[in-house]
């Protein structure tokens, strides 16, 4: 990627010092290294940060502009950097976690396991107003969902991007569609969830977007219910494109009237803090694969 962070923190350094020598002094390294860097950041944007006067560099209003969104990010780096150093001291404790989807949340806590595997983590999963009310009530600390209403009560922050999509059996006519639009949907006996279900909410938004009111053969309850009748044949069911790492049995198909992605945010209370709550905030940017996939993003 042309915008590293190695870059990024030699233009920061270069503006706050005013030099090359003076940057490399911050940052601990040679004068040739912090030059090449900023001159590669120009290079691949084609944009000039600093105009050269002599030994002196005065920063470019680009620049300016570039070090006002940048230095938020080192700081929020650093903060990070601070409580990860404190890895060592984290040699017990319990967090409650709260999921409505298996994934991404199940990817996060692997990340965040990975790094302290002395915390205990106990996980609730429920549905949308299940682990909403767990959130408010306090019976867990953090959780991930879709749709989190954007009120001062939470903090919430997105972690993945995904939409609602049509799941059927491997052998079903529908399995070699590679889009299915609401109409086609209705000659199948369908397999809603109950009315607590975000994935239901948004079902029921692209059915009504087009005029159409959909009767479902079965209405079940949980996801994993969900699934299982589709396993076994009862009617298409629709999940989160990522909600969920099963594969065997079924097949997924992507909804015209659900083009759009949504967000799926860890949140908890405004008020919530503490070690783990934050380093569970940190397991986004923590949960990418050492060869740099995504594991949140992952089928």
């Amino acid at each position: 990627m042309a915008l590293t962070s190695s870059r990024v923190r030699a233009v920061n350094a270069v503006f706050d010092t005013g030099s090359f020598a003076a940057a490399a002094r911050k940052l601990g390294v040679s004068q040739p290294a912090v030059a090449q860097l900023v001159r590669d950041l120009e290079a691949a944007f084609a944009v000039a940060l600093f105009d050269r006067h002599g030994q002196s560099l005065i920063a470019t209003p680009l620049c300016r502009r570039l070090h006002a969104a940048t230095s938020r990010m080192q700081a929020i780096e650093a903060d990070a950097m601070a409580i990860l150093a404190q890895r060592d001291e984290l040699t017990g404790g319990e967090i409650r976690i709260g999921l409505g989807n298996a994934m991404p949340g199940m990817a996060l806590i692997a990340a965040f396991r990975n790094l302290y595997p002395k915390i205990r983590i106990n996980i609730e999963i429920g549905s949308w107003s299940t682990i909403m009310a767990a959130v408010v009530d306090q019976r867990v600390d953090v959780a991930v969902l879709p749709e989190v209403p954007q009120d001062n009560r939470f903090r919430r922050e997105p972690c993945v991007q995904q939409r609602v999509v049509a799941i059927c059996h491997p052998f079903h006519d529908l399995s070699r569609e590679s889009r299915v639009s609401a109409l086609s949907l209705m000659q199948y006996p369908l397999v809603f969830r109950t009315r607590d279900s975000a994935t239901q909410r948004v079902v029921d938004r692209a059915f009504r977007a087009v005029n159409l009111r959909a009767t479902p053969a079965i209405v079940v309850n949980t996801r994993e219910g969900m699934l299982e009748a589709v396993a076994n044949r009862l009617g298409v069911g629709f999940v989160w494109e990522h909600g969920s790492s099963r594969i065997d049995r079924i097949a997924k198909v992507a909804i015209a009237e659900i083009e759009a992605e949504m967000p799926e945010y860890i949140f908890s209370l405004a008020g919530k803090r503490g070690k783990l709550v934050e380093l569970f905030y940190l397991a986004r940017s923590l949960s990418r694969s050492a060869d740099g996939a995504d594991i949140l993003s992952a089928p």
